[in-house]
């Protein structure tokens, strides 16, 4: 370890391990809400023009990375909030349009070759150079400073965005602004877990929390922490076994979840039975305790004066409201 410890690049790969743990699961409890899990891989495959851009006008992948998926995140969500009945096959065009944009980009470039490619895929802890550090360290505080600042408003539109927009929440420019830190997210990621494997520690983490925790704020804190602890024992492993950090990251969030999985079936039997002897009911989803302003309340049928927003995202009370 103390030998390990002694190389700069092990440094450089080890710090930026921690801020990729941090910021994946912070934006990725909200995209598990959604239920739009995949979003980060679609993110990848767009970054890749970004990429390839990168190499042909010789200026850092990473920045223009950047500029290419918010550019598509933006894209994604106009399309997702039209509704629109193609929306899914426009957004599939920009996946696999961003893949193959970005291979053409990177082998028409005489800068980059197979190995570099394979490194921005899969991950690789001897690419990250100093610059690639501070970029990340810039880009990560933004993006944590977003999802944990702005907790209970995402919160809110991930659970009802029709509820949420009114109470006076600003609904699309949130959407908006969780898209982008998504995209941000992946490029930050890029360099630790790679393109195609940055979607895995953006949900795994939270999927293997949810088992044992019972409430959002408990749920993203724990997701954070197994973020971290992977990534750096990911990353640590990578070098002993000289294979790519990427894969050795998600390889281990996977069996964090099946263990997780083992301890959680035993508890949930044991709380089960324990509510039937009791007669406790299972207790409501982790809500947002934000009281709502008297003129949001007589906007919607049915709403008393002194009710919260945990009447709406209770799925039986939000019943209730819309008859």
């Amino acid at each position: 370890m103390t030998e390990m410890l002694s190389y700069d690049f092990m440094q450089r790969a080890l710090l930026a391990a921690v801020l990729v743990g941090i910021t994946a699961p912070a934006v990725g409890i909200y995209l598990v809400q959604r239920r739009q899990a995949l979003m980060g891989d679609g993110m990848g495959h767009v970054a890749m023009t970004g990429v390839g851009l990168g190499f042909v006008f010789r200026t850092s992948p990473i920045w223009m990375a950047v500029l290419v998926c918010v550019l598509g995140a933006v894209t994604m969500e106009l399309v997702r909030s039209r509704g629109n009945q193609r929306g899914d096959i426009a957004l599939a065009m920009l996946f696999y349009g961003g893949m193959a944009c970005g291979k053409l980009l990177v082998s028409m470039s005489a800068q980059a070759g197979a190995g570099s490619l394979e490194s921005y895929l899969w991950g690789s802890i001897l690419t990250v150079a100093p610059e690639d550090l501070v970029t990340i360290a810039v880009l990560g505080t933004v993006v944590i400073a977003v999802t944990v600042g702005l907790r209970r408003q995402l919160f809110a539109i991930c659970q009802d965005e029709d509820f949420a927009r009114v109470t006076g929440v600003p609904v699309r420019t949130l959407n908006l602004l969780l898209a982008v830190m998504a995209a941000v997210t992946v490029t930050v990621a890029m360099r630790v877990v790679g393109l195609l494997l940055v979607s895995a520690l953006m949900v795994v983490p939270v999927v293997a929390a949810q088992q044992l925790t019972r409430s959002f704020a408990a749920t993203q804190a724990a997701s954070i922490a197994l973020g971290v602890v992977v990534s750096l024992a990911g990353v640590t492993g990578s070098y002993q076994l000289d294979v790519p950090s990427g894969p050795a990251i998600v390889l281990l969030a996977i069996a964090v979840f099946a263990v997780f999985g083992v301890i959680a079936a035993p508890l949930a039997r044991r709380r089960h039975r324990h509510r039937h002897r009791h007669g406790d009911t299972e207790p409501g989803p982790q809500v947002c305790d934000v009281r709502l302003p008297d003129d949001a309340r007589s906007r919607i049928p049915g709403q008393a004066p002194g009710r919260t927003s945990s009447d709406a995202t209770n799925p039986e009370r939000r019943a209730g409201l819309a008859q």
